[in-house]
């Protein structure tokens, strides 16, 4: 999603976003990095709150180009990407979309290298949800 003020605007975008099949997960958490490294050289006063949504499931690799310098399995990429995004030092909660009876845990993973606040998406209602993002903003 593009950064937003509104988590009302959120909420609506994320209704639409397609879910399923390939992840490329380390390019998701690279264009994440290089946006908030724009917003923050523009508007260096503005607060930031980093929501991650994801099963963690990385499967597609970064492109040949940076294939060097991150290796090329897809999982050692988003663990690299996510380190990277940790250095921000930025207030993030990471929602874990994966669901059923047997569960990854690449999520939770991936919350701790980034050094996200961990939730389980199918454990929040929808005013929930709400309610963990606005707080976490640090409004009512």
């Amino acid at each position: 999603l593009q950064p937003t003020r509104s988590v009302e605007l959120a909420e609506k975008q994320l209704q639409r976003l397609p879910t399923g099949g390939r992840t490329p997960l380390a390019h998701a958490l690279a264009l994440t990095y290089e946006t908030i490294q724009r917003i923050t050289l523009n508007e260096p006063d503005q607060s930031i709150l980093l929501i991650v949504l994801s099963d963690g499931k990385a499967n597609v690799s970064l492109p040949e180009s940076v294939l060097t310098e991150y290796g090329s399995a897809p999982w050692t990429q988003t663990e690299q990407m996510a380190s990277q995004l940790s250095s921000l030092a930025l207030p993030t909660l990471f929602l874990d979309t994966d669901v059923g009876h047997v569960r990854v845990g690449r999520g939770k993973e991936l919350a701790k290298i980034i050094g996200a606040d961990y939730l389980q998406l199918d454990e929040l209602s929808a005013d929930g949800l709400v309610h963990t993002i606005r707080q976490a903003k640090g409004g009512t």
